[in-house]
């Protein structure tokens, strides 16, 4: 990718081809790239969701998927991360920490124990369901503003529909199913402050995924080293590991990583969270097929409630739009050449 920008830049600027906003500039908007990614990596938050599930009944243990899934993208990505390696170092603590506590270890484990507890639905629906809700907290809390309109109707309909999946668990009680919600509660909340991280360290998509991978690796293994999590990576079977290997590994932890960046910085951390929660309704279709799961009447009305939401909360009004795009600039008045009394 380096030498291609680099052979770019050398040519004359009518051989490099026309430039944005000249005629027969053909290509998708900044918007629709951003959208694009977004849409393909929903698709494996879906697969990630489902491996979630399957994980209780596989060989593997959750050390053995976190090692997966931090150490493939690290050993696909090394060269280009040793070149990102000031730029890795650079980053200030504390965006540092919403990075590697947002997706890293603490979010992987409070996602597979609570998929390990409920379904695959209620992972596909919670951890990116309410998303949007703890990010527009988080903006709130920065001084960003406060959701209105039909942004803030949609965000009450994805509580609402969160709020109706985990009803019938409540009475009677179901303690582990709860204990599961709660989880996943807690997952969502880490991944919201990873998406308002990935704003504040100003890495390219690959090098957010070495700071998100690097020190989470570095985690997982100590744990597992030191006794602290089992593993049963030596005797696990090979199609368990092989599936893990790609849904995690090369699924989550790389293409999505590098996608969900991307989309990102094209449609901001707000627009992201809200458009990545469609993935709840990719998941129930896909956790039919694939795990056996029959959806509920609490999910038939949960997943509903929260994609209608989505929709709400994804429509911007005029005034919002200019909002967010932020004030315009001021333009000063040249001032008039002064004019010789003799002229």
């Amino acid at each position: 990718m380096v030498a291609t920008n680099t052979t770019r830049a050398a040519l004359p600027p009518d051989a490099a081809g026309p430039r944005a906003g000249e005629p027969g500039r053909r290509g998708l908007s900044p918007q629709a790239q951003g959208m694009a990614a977004l849409l393909v990596t929903v698709a494996i938050w879906a697969a990630f969701a489902l491996s979630a599930r399957a994980l209780g009944s596989s060989t593997l243990k959750p050390a053995d998927a976190a090692l997966l899934r931090f150490g493939v993208p690290l050993v696909v990505l090394l060269p280009a991360l040793w070149k990102r390696r000031r730029a890795i170092a650079a980053v200030r603590p504390g965006a540092a920490a919403k990075i590697v506590c947002g997706a890293g270890v603490p979010f992987f484990l409070a996602a597979m124990h609570g998929g390990a507890l409920t379904s695959a639905a209620f992972v596909g629906s919670i951890v990116p369901g309410m998303v949007p809700l703890f990010v527009a907290a988080l903006m709130t809390a920065r001084g960003r503003g406060t959701p209105r309109g039909t942004q803030a109707a949609g965000l009450g309909l994805i509580a609402l529909g969160v709020a109706a999946l985990v009803w019938r668990y409540v009475v009677p009680v179901d303690a582990a199913v709860l204990e599961g919600a709660g989880t996943l509660l807690v997952a969502s909340g880490l991944w919201a402050l990873y998406t308002v991280g990935l704003r504040d360290v100003g890495l390219d998509p690959v090098g957010s995924i070495g700071l998100l991978c690097l020190p989470s690796f570095a985690v997982i293994g100590l744990l597992v080293l030191t006794g602290v999590l089992p593993t049963g990576l030596a005797h696990a079977a090979g199609t368990d590991i092989a599936l893990f290997l790609v849904v995690q590994g090369l699924g989550v932890g790389l293409c999505a990583g590098l996608l969900y960046a991307f989309a990102i910085r094209r449609l901001g951390a707000e627009r992201s969270s809200v458009v990545g929660s469609l993935s709840p309704v990719a998941v129930v279709l896909l956790a039919v097929p694939v795990l056996g799961e029959s959806p509920t009447a609490a999910v038939l009305i949960g997943v509903p409630l929260i994609t209608f939401g989505v929709v709400l909360a994804n429509r911007r009004g005029p005034a919002a739009a200019v909002a967010a795009a932020g004030p315009r600039p001021r333009f000063r008045r040249r001032p008039r050449p002064e004019v010789p009394a003799d002229a």
